[in-house]
């Protein structure tokens, strides 16, 4: 596997070492993601089966139903808590929908480890293993800007799902690294797409029909981008538009290679997620927690570089993307 091997030879293998203790089979870690059918979770689903085989735990997988599900991922807190889990990791919907469920774990001894999205605020978890998502917008915003050149900027923003801090530090990274602030006449117009290609492509529709003009589209993830451009290309302006995103997956590389996305910036769920179970392991063999923001790293990925701006290519992102 392409993920695994970077995962190998850029990060080192988080726990190669096993941590030895009694009954490691007893030990329950949970894995509480956004949804299911998102390659990012399921690539971070898998990687934390396959460290938890390792280490020798027991993992149990839930997700909401949907992005934006805060009341399914608290019920499956709930289940993980009296199912007896040492540890969970979450990636939360809704950064303080959850704040009760997880002082509730908390309090009962349960390490809780954020993977992904940070809790609001940051402490209400033991700890944070993420992408810095502000610098990942940053990047995303920088390389756009400096694409566009000497061009009057006219932007259109697909958002994600309003209440979690990945959207917020995106959406408010994009605009830092752009060099522009909230409320900038240059912004044409945002839309709520909740990462999904079917929203995305809708709310993208929308603001063109508003403003033929734009030339510079954010995306909050990979499948909103897509479906961003299938809405440029059914206004004839696929062409004329930068399009940016985030994330890393394997079909949003292959469409930077396509020239569909300008550029992308790369994450690393797999190493979120073998991160957290490995410190599960250590906090049932030592009683050891994590503490504070562990970033899991980022790589704008383009085959258009920018002078200025460090960059890997298509063909490097294709060895080192996650999904299928």
């Amino acid at each position: 596997m392409a993920g695994c091997a970077v995962f190998a030879l850029a990060f080192g293998l988080v726990g190669a070492v096993g941590i030895s203790y009694a009954h490691a089979e007893d030990v329950i870690v949970g894995l509480v993601t956004k949804t299911e059918v998102n390659p990012f979770f399921v690539k971070m689903r898998q990687a934390a089966e396959a460290e938890a085989q390792t280490k020798g735990l027991k993992l149990i997988a839930r997700a909401g139903k949907f992005d934006g599900d805060n009341e399914g991922q608290v019920a499956a807190i709930e289940d993980l808590i009296s199912a007896g889990a040492k540890g969970i990791l979450v990636t939360p919907n809704n950064s303080s929908g959850m704040l009760g469920v997880i002082k509730k774990a908390r309090d009962a001894g349960v390490l809780v480890i954020a993977l992904d999205t940070a809790t609001d605020p940051a402490d209400a978890v033991d700890a944070t293993f993420a992408t810095d998502n502000l610098e990942a917008g940053v990047q995303q915003g920088a390389y756009a800007k400096a694409a566009l050149g000497d061009k009057k900027p006219v932007i259109a923003m697909l958002d994600g799902t309003p209440g979690g801090t990945v959207d917020t530090f995106r959406h408010d990274g994009f605009l830092k690294g752009f060099g522009i602030a909230e409320g900038d006449p240059a912004i044409a117009g945002a839309a709520i797409t909740n990462g999904a290609q079917d929203k995305a492509q809708v709310g993208m529709e929308n603001l063109l029909s508003k403003n033929g003009d734009i030339n510079v589209v954010y995306t909050i993830n990979e499948p909103a981008a897509a479906g961003g451009y299938q809405a440029l290309k059914s206004f004839g302006m696929e062409k004329d538009v930068i399009l940016t995103s985030i994330d890393g997956g394997c079909a949003g590389v292959r469409n930077v290679k396509a020239g569909i996305i300008a550029a992308t910036v790369m994450q690393f769920p797999y190493k979120m997620a073998s991160m957290g179970v490995d410190a599960v392991a250590e906090y049932a063999a030592t009683g050891k927690k994590p503490s504070g923001f562990i970033n899991t790293g980022s790589y704008l990925i383009t085959d258009k570089p920018m002078p200025g701006l460090d960059s890997k290519d298509s063909e490097w992102g294709l060895q080192n993307c996650w999904g299928d």
